[in-house]
């Protein structure tokens, strides 16, 4: 019996029916994966930007801190340029989230920022009297105070959850590579003298508008994108979506293009202080702390920390790093600065962040640590001619910077992703109360770091007259 074989129609019409089906369906595929490639491409364009943002607005504070001894006469105290790098950024931090009424204008504030930082150090560099100078810095700091201020108000603009996080990450991220871009920069052009270092350095700031307008995405481009979390977010808002509310001053934005007509709503005093003091304990305690114990450990106990150099025939590693006593705290310092930089970018590299309730694990160890490389400074627990020492002062500063990176970035994200009150409408209130919530939050480290630099003087004093006593005379030869 002859085999029946199937007529060619058949075959035919099987594959026009599949190619019929496969095209039905590429359409559909093909936008999924258009919009997965540009959902990419947003969340890249938003952390380079707010990487830009922490880099560049930090950048200067680590510049004018590794050019104290280049900035002022050998008899002035350099203690005085850390002062004038610090209090006006407390005063900016402290003072704008209360001065300030109504809604953000983040264009004019960002170039008003960048204008202030290029006129201060454009300051420092033309003019050599000591008062002049002084007052350069003051006008930078003031501008890095109240940038870091905007940057974290702005991340507050966008939602859902995760995009203000991402933001808020990767800014982290970004004032912990200031340390070591600045420190690096400041090397390669101090060679030029002081008015060329620092007037080559005076560009950078341009570099926050340019940022801002060109290659920060909007955020209403965020609220089009497809995912689970949006859908419930937007179910979980009081009115989807409340986060963004974008104004005319986000680029590429307009309250018309969401169809929302604002309410004029200002905060009061009296709405920023309730507002305000849930965060005292709950996150400003914490920060305050950490900053404190580790620029008393930075600025007090590092520059006592010093040992005799190490022979290169018994410890080739340090031997080839140490090569004076003078070596050892930029060797403090650039341990310190690295294990910050890794630690404020856990988020940005996808680690997940702190639980909620160890948000005050951070300080008590640094706590810790200060009182433990005190002792060491003191006494000493191992002796002098042994490496042990060295590689246990590494490990501290290591964990110094850890502890100093995580409560940074953790708790501005943490206070990033609070939830509002479904139960208010308002979303003009709702706005302005987010933005403040971050904004009223920043001056804690600032006022830590400027409490550690009034505590670091006696605090290096003492510790140095303790060593002489027994017979380490290292910090008297500095």
């Amino acid at each position: 019996m002859r085999a029946t074989t199937p007529h060619p129609s058949h075959l035919v019409s099987s594959e026009d029916n599949d190619q019929e089906e496969r095209s039905r369906l590429l359409p559909e595929d093909t936008d999924t994966e258009d919009a997965k490639d540009r959902e990419k491409r947003l969340f890249r364009r938003l952390g380079l930007s707010f990487f830009l943002f922490g880099l560049i607005n930090n950048v200067l504070y680590v510049i004018i801190l590794s050019a104290a001894l280049d900035l002022v006469p050998p008899s002035t105290p350099k203690g005085i340029i850390a002062f004038c790098n610090i209090a006006p950024a407390l005063v900016a931090k402290v003072g704008w989230p209360y001065v300030l009424k109504g809604r953000i204008r983040y264009a004019k504030r960002i170039i008003g920022c960048a204008l202030l930082s290029v006129v201060g150090m454009i300051v420092v560099a033309l003019f050599d009297t000591l008062l002049m100078r002084l007052l350069g810095i003051c006008l930078a700091s003031f501008s890095s105070g109240l940038g870091e201020l905007t940057f974290l108000q702005l991340s507050t603009t966008y939602a859902p959850p995760s995009v203000g996080g991402h933001s808020v990450g990767y800014f982290a991220s970004g004032t912990g590579a200031a340390g070591l871009v600045g420190a690096f920069l400041w090397w390669e052009v101090r060679s030029f003298g002081v008015r060329i270092g620092v007037g080559v350095s005076s560009v950078l700031p341009f570099i926050l508008p340019l940022a801002y307008f060109y290659l920060l995405p909007s955020p209403a481009g965020f609220l089009e994108l497809s995912s689970d979390e949006q859908t419930e977010f937007a179910n979980s808002s009081p009115i989807a979506p409340y986060a963004p509310i974008p104004t005319e001053e986000v680029p590429g934005n307009s309250e018309r293009n969401l169809n929302i007509t604002p309410k004029r709503t200002t905060l009061s005093l009296d709405d920023k202080i309730r507002l305000v003091k849930p965060l005292l304990v709950k996150y400003m305690l914490p920060l305050f702390c950490v900053y404190t114990f580790e620029y008393t450990i930075n600025q007090g106990v590092a520059p006592t920390l010093l040992y005799p150099v190490p022979e290169a025939g018994r410890h080739w590693v340090l031997g080839k790093i140490i090569h004076s006593v003078r070596d050892y705290y930029p060797l403090w310092q650039l341990v310190y600065q690295t294990t910050v930089f890794i630690s404020r970018s856990t988020i940005s590299l996808g680690i997940p962040p702190l639980p909620q309730k160890l948000l005050s694990v951070p300080a008590i160890v640094q706590g810790v640590i200060l009182l433990v490389l005190s002792a060491e400074s003191a006494i000493g627990f191992f002796a002098d001619s042994d490496a042990s020492s060295i590689i246990f002062v590494f490990l501290l500063i290591s964990l110094e910077g850890v502890c100093g990176g995580l409560a940074y970035v953790n708790v501005f994200y943490r206070i990033n992703q609070e939830r509002p009150d479904p139960n208010d409408e308002d979303l003009e209130r709702i706005k302005q109360e987010r933005e403040f919530k971050i904004g009223s939050v920043g001056f804690a480290d600032s006022s830590g770091i400027l409490l550690a630099s009034l505590l670091a003087v006696p605090t290096e004093i003492e510790l140095c007259k303790t060593q002489v006593r027994r017979g380490k005379l290292f910090c008297k030869g500095l």
